[in-house]
């Protein structure tokens, strides 16, 4: 027999022999151990699933924000709130919130002088409803039992009862944006405390009076080039306790 497939042939048996050789150092080596390199024992994981079902939340707030330039906006108000959280599948939930706040606005006189024109604040109440979505960004676990989310909505606030304003001035009806982030914590699977900001945008319209000169001293509430329309933001914070059904 030649040198070459002699060479040949012990150069095989070589690596069947590593081969075999690191096979069993794998299966000598404790399964535990390895494990443990992998990632958390199941008892010992940070993780946990959060429970499905619809989750009702009540919760205690505080409504703040501009009253825009005229200050016949509402605003600076205690909010009592109700909403219905639904998964949809995955890490994202819908959200159904209904509100009540209790704030103030001013009420600005036209046919006044400029240094008696505002008086207040006065109560102001305003009924927010909204539907949103909602991103947990630990997907459909708790980290250390905490799910921080984030997320979008879109609502009405509804003006209630106000004194008679001598400008005509009414909030009605508003369309709102309600951008927001929380968190949310699980002391137990079907308990959970939340904590909830979001920023609150509504367009105020004011009457075509605040133009006009007052007779007192000639003075107007809004320039004659102003714009009788205004977004103001309104940050609102909430906190709450929520139940999984």
């Amino acid at each position: 027999m030649s040198a070459q497939p002699v060479r040949r042939l012990g150069g095989q048996r070589a690596r069947r022999s590593a081969l075999i050789a690191i096979a069993v150092l794998l299966t000598a080596y404790p399964p535990n151990r390895l494990s443990a390199q992998v990632g958390h024992e199941p008892g010992q994981s940070p993780y946990r699933d959060i429970r499905r079902g619809g989750v009702v939340v009540f919760g205690v707030g505080y409504l703040g924000g501009s009253r825009g330039r005229v200050g016949v906006g509402m605003s600076d108000g205690i909010t009592w709130n109700v909403h219905y959280d639904a998964s949809l599948g995955g890490p994202v939930s819908a959200s159904l919130g209904l509100a009540y706040a209790q704030t103030t606005r001013y009420i600005v006189d036209p046919a006044q002088g400029a240094a008696t024109r505002t008086q207040g604040p006065v109560d102001s109440d305003v009924i927010l409803a909204d539907v949103g979505l909602q991103l947990v960004l630990t997907g459909r676990k708790t980290w250390h039992g905490v799910a921080p989310y984030l997320g979008a909505g879109l609502g009405l606030a509804l003006g209630g009862s106000a004194p008679t304003d001598p400008a005509g001035y009414t909030f009605r009806t508003k369309i709102t944006l309600n951008p927001g982030a929380g968190v949310r914590w699980y002391p137990t699977p079907r308990l959970s405390m939340r904590a909830d900001f979001q920023t609150v945008y509504w367009k105020l319209a004011y009457p075509l009076a605040y133009k006009d000169p007052s007779p007192v001293d000639g003075t107007r509430v809004l320039p004659l080039d102003a714009s009788l329309t205004e977004w103001t933001a309104h940050p609102w914070i909430s906190v709450g306790v929520g139940w999984t059904f």
